[in-house]
């Protein structure tokens, strides 16, 4: 079934369905940073079970989004999702109830699974029940709704960590997916593969009109979560000294080894190594390691550093990291087009260099730090840098590939980005000399802290020199992104198989637009003197620059 118009009450609740659960794994990549200091305070956790618990989730998500693909153009892509909803509340309510670190660690990478699940079946059910006329349209809200998710989800994960507290972080999944499930069991129409619905291939793993053939690779997604689970114990746990570390290690690398070795012999591949027959697509994924490995870092420790060293609440520190999400949300449709324009060589260069000089002024973010005048200008910096290089990034991944399999080279891209996130995660405390108890004392934290970002500065040069050698102008006419804005910082967006141009973002533009109206009756009359496009960007500024200077114990209200 493809001929649902997004006009009709059906339309508007598979819509509703689809950015509700996509939701959910969004919120989830982004609020709970936030709030890892007050859950290493509670659970009497070291710093190693924090790491575990950002990489838990992205293990088994990285390691199994491409399986989560085949599995809906198989057994149906609603169904398939709705599992994906039920199983992700499921994991987050243990969560939420955790009693330790062992059971929160255990309960992210069961939350990573359902993530898998939901991930991408979010997006083939928007490809498999719209109309070709609305579909592009459909992408685009979709889009753009979970981008404002995205965008507030650091400050809706501080608010939460200092109101309810942590543990809502998690349990705010629940009635999410209560709400969720049901609307998706009635309205949404079910499709798999056979049915002729079109390419749902989110992932690119069905084939429109023919029934799936042969079997499922679950040889080649246990490897490879496999291997991706093996070095991050390695990593993270090298620090202790454990006699362990070595075997699991060469076991992690072994795995690894043999995920290439299936995957070349296996007659249909989760990842078929012939993509990589590109040039542009192999030096492209290159860069995506070194962009998102550095993303990765940043995000997990900044939060940290603002909390523990800079003395910020945790809504203020969600709050003060919003500006790289904001930008990316509001500006990343004019990069798309301004890469179209003159190639994704130059943006590819220029933004993994931005953000490299945004994460080195973060070296002045210390115990004494003022908001506007040490953290505002590097996040500032460093969102421009994303600004700068996200939508290129996306754009050269389709543009590597054959359009048949558009699908498949972004779900690739995206499981690269997370991969490289998680390792990250695992290896700067390694890398920067972090002890088990550093993120309880504001000096020890400060100094390996300063040594991560240059680390991290460093592999975005590697990225920029990379991009500038390797990258070039795709050719006339080939695959455009259907999403335009994009404003999650854990992963490039995932695209769909077809071909059509979306509107991304006409949701986030109203949104953005109307920030006027949260003002006060005495501010608007102030922001009524501005041009109407500039009023809500006026009121949301100073709204914003308020709560950040307020919110940090050192730094005077502005």
């Amino acid at each position: 079934m493809s001929d649902v118009r997004l006009a009709s009450p059906q339309g508007r609740w598979i819509l509703l369905t689809t950015v509700l659960g996509s939701s959910m794994a969004l919120l989830d990549s982004t609020v709970v940073n936030v709030a890892l200091p007050r859950i290493g305070q509670d659970l009497d956790a070291d710093l190693a079970a924090l790491q575990w618990t950002v990489n838990a989730y992205m293990v088994t998500l990285a390691g199994l989004i491409l399986l989560g693909g085949s599995l809906g153009d198989r057994y149906g892509r609603r169904k398939v999702f709705v599992i994906g909803v039920v199983w992700f509340a499921a994991a987050s309510l243990l969560c939420g109830l955790a009693p330790n670190s062992g059971v929160l660690v255990a309960a992210r990478a069961l939350q990573g699974a359902g993530g898998a699940l939901l991930t991408p079946g979010s997006l083939a059910l928007i490809q498999a029940s719209f109309h070709p006329d609305d579909r592009g349209r459909a992408v685009g809200l979709w889009s753009g709704f979970g981008g404002i998710g995205a965008a507030v989800g650091p400050f809706l994960g501080g608010w939460l960590v200092d109101g309810p507290g942590w543990r809502w972080v998690f349990l705010l999944n629940v009635p999410l997916a209560l709400l969720c499930a049901p609307i998706a069991v009635r309205h949404v129409p079910e499709s798999d593969a056979r049915s002729g619905a079109r390419d749902a291939g989110a992932l690119g793993a069905g084939t429109p009109g023919r029934a799936p053939r042969g079997h499922f690779d679950v040889l080649g997604a246990a490897l490879g979560a496999l291997a991706l689970a093996l070095v991050t114990y390695a990593l993270i746990e090298a620090p202790g000294g454990s006699l362990f570390v070595g075997p699991v290690a060469v076991v992690g690398v072994a795995a690894g080894v043999a995920f290439v070795v299936v995957e070349r012999r296996r007659p249909e591949p989760m990842m078929p190594p012939d993509i990589f027959a590109s040039r542009q697509f192999t030096a492209v994924n290159l860069v995506t390691l070194c962009v998102y490995a550095a993303f990765g870092g940043f995000f997990f420790l900044s939060a940290v550093q603002l909390q523990v060293v800079a003395g910020y609440s945790a809504l203020g520190a969600g709050t003060a990291l919003l500006p790289t999400t904001v930008l990316m949300l509001l500006l990343s449709a004019r990069s798309g087009e301004l890469a179209e324009r003159i190639g994704p060589r130059l943006p590819l260069t220029v933004g993994p260099l931005l953000c490299a000089a945004g994460m080195l002024l973060m070296l002045r973010v210390g115990e004494d730090a003022r908001y506007l005048t040490d953290v505002l200008p590097a996040v500032l910096v460093l969102g421009l840098g994303m600004v700068s290089l996200v939508a290129p990034l996306t754009a050269t991944v389709l543009a590597s590939v054959d359009v048949s399999r558009a699908g498949l080279a972004s779900g690739i891209n995206n499981a690269a980005a997370r991969a490289a996130g998680l390792v990250a995660v695992a290896a700067l405390p390694l890398v920067t000399g972090m002890g088990p108890e550093a993120y309880r004392s504001a000096p020890a934290f400060d100094h390996a802290f300063d040594r991560a970002m240059a680390v991290c500065a460093g592999v975005l040069v590697v990225g920029a020199v990379l991009a500038w050698a390797t990258v070039r102008r795709p050719a006339p006419g080939c695959r455009k992104p259907e999403c335009r804005r994009h404003a999650s910082v854990v992963a490039p967006p995932l695209e769909g198989g077809g071909g059509a141009r979306g509107s991304c973002g006409l949701l986030a533009a109203s949104v953005w637009g109307r920030l006027g109206c949260l003002s006060g009756a005495g501010e608007r009359g102030l922001v009524a003197q501005f041009p109407a496009p500039l009023r809500g960007w006026r009121v949301a500024v100073g709204w914003w620059l308020r709560v950040c200077g307020g919110w940090s114990r050192s730094s005077p209200r502005p």
